[in-house]
């Protein structure tokens, strides 16, 4: 058990092991960034009115769906 603690402590030492994190400042220019902070990472505005009638009246026909066809099939005569 001591040679795979030293084998791991030898490793972490080298070049191999170590990984060089940075980053680039942002080019707004560029056509491949996009706007950040909040709301802007969603493809919706939740900030429109009536939106929460058109958020519930969304999860509701699509949680209600595969119920409504379940209980069609099953009174479905044939």
């Amino acid at each position: 058990m001591n040679a795979a603690v030293a084998l791991r402590a030898r490793m972490a030492t080298s070049a191999v092991a170590r990984r060089g994190f940075s980053t680039t400042r942002a080019q707004l220019g560029s056509p491949y960034h996009y706007p950040e902070g909040p709301r802007s990472n969603i493809p919706f505005n939740p900030l429109t009115r009536f939106f929460f009638l058109r958020y519930w009246a969304f999860m509701t026909v699509g949680f209600g769906t595969p119920f409504a066809i379940a209980v069609w099939q099953t009174y479905k005569s044939g």
